[in-house]
């Protein structure tokens, strides 16, 4: 990541997804055949239109996925496993880029160097 601003586009990126999955897989526990309406599927696609510019190429879940299609009408279980997909390469994005600081904290990097933007641990394995 290069700016603070990178950092705040990838927590609401993590934000929006960790949301969107926790209604979509309710829906999807009682109805995985049913598909979603126009409007909520707007708001799925542009949340994943952000994933794929936050997370950029390396990161990016699917080569040849950019969005659903409006008039292909997605299963809630089409939808929960697409952006269960987002939720676990955004976590390997973050992880790859947060560093210990030596004594009990972990921060963003930032422009190649440890940031002053506290993160958690990473969760998973992996260099950049």
């Amino acid at each position: 990541m290069e700016t603070q601003e990178d950092v705040e586009q990838l927590e609401k990126l993590t934000g929006q997804l960790q949301g969107m999955y926790a209604e979509i897989s309710a829906l999807a526990k009682k109805s995985p055949n049913d598909s979603v309406n126009a409007f909520k599927l707007k708001m799925i696609n542009k949340v994943i239109e952000l994933g794929n510019v936050v997370l950029g190429d390396k990161y990016k879940p699917f080569v040849d996925f950019d969005s659903f299609d409006d008039d292909d009408a997605p299963t809630t279980s089409d939808i929960t496993m697409v952006l269960a997909q987002y939720m676990e390469e955004a976590e390997r994005f973050r992880s790859d880029n947060v560093m210990f600081n030596g004594m009990s904290r972990w921060f963003y990097i930032v422009n190649g160097g440890m940031s002053e933007i506290q993160s958690g641990p990473p969760t998973k394995i992996g260099k950049k």
